[in-house]
């Protein structure tokens, strides 16, 4: 499954785009302006998606992924940006 795959399956299951996860996590403390706060460690966002929106553990660190900076969303042209560590 691509990574993009991954991003539709979440956004049909909770109804949520990214940008919708950024301020439900900015909210819940995790995020800081779109950045992972210091200390909070990938256990904690993946239990709180799986938690709150009953996501599966591949889906939420999808999520994670974007905000960690490790994946990034495929450009409308189709072309993929995807960094590794």
């Amino acid at each position: 499954m691509s990574f993009q795959a991954y991003i539709d399956t979440i956004r049909k299951k909770t109804g949520k785009s990214p940008d919708d996860f950024k301020k439900l996590a900015e909210k819940k403390g995790l995020l800081l302006k779109g950045k992972i706060k210091e200390g909070v460690k990938a256990g904690d966002f993946i239990a709180w998606l799986k938690a709150d929106f009953e996501l599966g553990h591949g889906h939420a660190m999808a999520i994670y992924a974007l905000f960690k900076g490790t994946k990034q969303l495929e450009k409308s042209s189709g072309q993929k940006k995807n960094k590794t560590p």
